[in-house]
């Protein structure tokens, strides 16, 4: 059975991985007959945001801690992984993506990428396996791969920030992939756009049978 490594940001998607794209890719993965383990960094969040108000609360969490509430604990520290292990990687999306895996939210492209984040990537890549993101999570990869071609939706600001790293931005609406051939990196943009859960899960599933037909 092939296995997909699966990086979460937090819980959350405010302070964290989006609950709805990261349950969906699982659910996915497992319907088409694939395993998956669940990685995060062991870090502190950039902050904790209550998720009624919107409001940032004076609080610490941990990104691992917090993403083994979707993980139902079967997770590992980011630092464990071995590109070598596994068949493809797939990030969700969530604000956790672009404050806890990055500080994108903050500094855009001139900001930088968790190095364990950034060698997981570079490393896949490497071996020719393809890498699946959701939501704002690509612009991860434009930052580590530079030249690649990818969607988070259609928000001109976010890709006017892509581009300017090297990478091409398509436009593209609910459930619409891209797929960068050279790369083997697979894009949705999910809830960058106004979305409903069946539209996430049109994307997610969109983007997990991409991967599967690379494999």
């Amino acid at each position: 059975m092939k296995t997909i490594a699966v990086i979460l940001s937090g819980c959350g998607v405010y302070d964290g991985a989006e609950i709805h794209e990261a349950t969906l890719s699982l659910y996915f993965l497992a319907k088409n007959g694939y395993s998956y383990k669940i990685f995060a960094p062991d870090i502190d969040q950039h902050h904790v945001v209550n998720h009624i108000t919107g409001e940032e609360m004076d609080e610490k969490r941990n990104v691992l801690v917090e993403s083994a509430r979707i993980a139902r604990g079967a997770i590992s520290p980011l630092s464990e992984f071995v590109a070598a292990d596994f068949d493809g990687l797939l990030f969700p999306g969530g604000f956790g993506a672009a404050k806890n895996l990055s500080d994108w939210a903050f500094n855009g492209p001139e900001g930088t990428v968790n190095q364990e984040v950034s060698d997981a990537i570079n490393c896949m890549v490497g071996l020719g396996r393809p890498v699946g993101a959701l939501c704002i999570s690509p612009v991860l990869l434009a930052k580590v791969l530079g030249d690649v071609e990818l969607t988070i939706g259609n928000d001109p600001g976010t890709a006017a920030g892509v581009e300017a790293l090297g990478a091409t931005h398509v436009n593209t609406t609910h459930g619409e992939i891209i797929i960068d051939k050279k790369h083997k990196v697979i894009s949705t943009p999910c809830y960058m756009l106004d979305a409903t859960i069946e539209q996430i899960g049109t994307g997610a599933e969109n983007v997990v049978r991409a991967m599967i037909d690379m494999m």
